[in-house]
């Protein structure tokens, strides 16, 4: 694993977020107490990591940092990334289509537009081949 650095974000006494870099966990330790390893998250690069008395995380937080925030820290950012709303797909209309469709026409009547499609296969009902069913066993079965 390649060196990672450790962000620790906790609360100022003004309010603010305040934002330490650690780039071992020794550090840390002397801050907060060591009370465990993480050893269920689904990021593997994060298994094994220690866990803090008072702080939330291991949290990835881009490609070589490491994020661990207090609890009213992650309650606000939560609040926040739960607050946002998803960006609307704007739709085509019908006359949007319908120019597109003529123009991607043209370039194909031109010589200049994609391949036609080729049609997929069938797959198959059953992935392992014909399955026996008690009505199609013509074997009698032996005692």
């Amino acid at each position: 694993m390649s060196q990672k650095i450790i962000r620790v974000i906790t609360t100022a006494s003004d309010g603010n977020q305040r934002t330490k870099e650690f780039e071992n966990f020794e550090a840390i330790e002397a801050i907060h107490e060591a009370i465990g390893i993480d050893d269920c998250s689904t990021d593997l690069d994060l298994r094994g990591m220690p866990i803090f008395r008072g702080l939330v995380g291991p949290m990835p937080d881009g490609k070589n940092a490491v994020r661990y925030e207090s609890p009213d820290v992650f309650e606000a950012l939560t609040k926040v990334w739960t607050a946002m709303k998803p960006k609307r797909r704007k739709r085509r209309s019908a006359k949007e289509m319908a120019e597109a469709k003529a123009l991607e026409a043209a370039q194909i009547a031109a010589g200049n537009g994609p391949p036609p499609k080729k049609k997929k296969a069938p797959r198959p009902r059953f992935p392992f081949g014909i399955v026996n069913t008690p009505a199609s066993t013509t074997t009698p079965v032996s005692s």
